[in-house]
């Protein structure tokens, strides 16, 4: 059976090292890290993250301010908001929640935020370096996958990494993250999805893969050759009137059946998922350390 990464211990392992560096960064120079969420309409999946978003933040040491705002704001308002928030010098990152109410411009209140403060990591300018290889404020869940390979021993340098999905928030990150020539990367990388008319020949030749296609248990052990580091960020609800809630919760890769040929998984919940705040607030412990020199 494979070794089970577990994404809630290392997650641990991160906030209980930004909440020391917060700590000291108060204690030496008298300045506390800042993070301002923005939530606009009431979508019930956002409004359980952005409590978790707080409540990480108060746990930590952070300064932690949340904006709740009605669905019916335009985006011009919001678009104002961000303005306040970017000149504010007691915040140092900004997270606008996603999705947003359809009438408002998704990118266009991306790129109005401080790129510098953009702890999400999907400004265009952040982008471009992490493309490129600058140092950067990286998204959360890319960056928390190669945390999991990493302090799992799991050197990613020379191997087939195959990444399942090309989406701006997980695919196309993660996949720019483990190909530079840097340390902790080095990976030769490919990039599958919906596209192919069949996946399992890029599925069976992945030394890690990760899996972010959005379509629950989809990949199978028959898929994956012995010996795979499998990634799971897929997160799906499944019927199951067996279960106390009617459903349960999986992944883009059926665990059972990859479990028994790969050397080490992900599983879900409890792997990828944790990580995403946790990356958070390393990123707004970096924005903040950039502010303050």
């Amino acid at each position: 059976m494979a070794m089970i990464i577990d994404g809630k211990r290392i997650a641990d392992e991160i906030r209980e090292e930004v909440r020391v560096e917060v700590a000291a960064l108060k204690a030496s120079k008298g300045i506390v890290p800042g993070l301002a969420v923005v939530l606009v309409g009431d979508d019930p999946a956002s409004d359980v993250y952005v409590r978790m978003k707080g409540k990480a933040c108060e746990e930590l040491g952070l300064h932690s301010v949340t904006d709740r705002l009605p669905a019916s704001t335009t985006e011009a308002a919001l678009l104002k908001r961000v303005a306040e928030l970017n000149a504010d010098p007691a915040i140092h990152g900004i997270l606008v929640q996603m999705p947003l109410p359809k009438h408002i411009n998704e990118a266009r209140v991306i790129e109005a935020i401080d790129p510098v403060k953009d702890v999400d990591g999907f400004h265009p300018v952040n982008v471009g370096k992490l493309i490129i290889g600058e140092d950067t404020l990286r998204p959360c869940t890319p960056a928390g996958v190669q945390e999991l390979l990493l302090r799992s021993n799991i050197d990613p340098a020379g191997m087939h990494v195959v990444v399942v999905g090309r989406s701006n928030i997980v695919g196309k990150p993660v996949a720019s993250i483990l190909m530079q020539k840097q340390k902790g990367a080095n990976a030769i990388v490919t990039i599958a999805h919906t596209g192919a008319k069949d996946l399992r020949p890029y599925l069976v030749s992945a030394d890690i893969l990760i899996a972010a296609i959005g379509r629950p248990e989809s990949i199978r052990g028959e898929d994956l050759k012995t010996g795979v580091v499998v990634i799971d960020v897929g997160i799906s609800r499944v019927d199951d009137a067996t279960a106390k809630k009617g459903y349960r919760l999986v992944g883009d890769v059926h665990f059972a059946s990859a479990s028994t040929v790969a050397s080490a998984i992900t599983p879900v919940p409890g792997g990828v998922g944790p990580m995403t705040i946790a990356m958070l607030m390393k990123n707004t412990l970096k924005a903040c350390r950039w502010k303050s020199g």
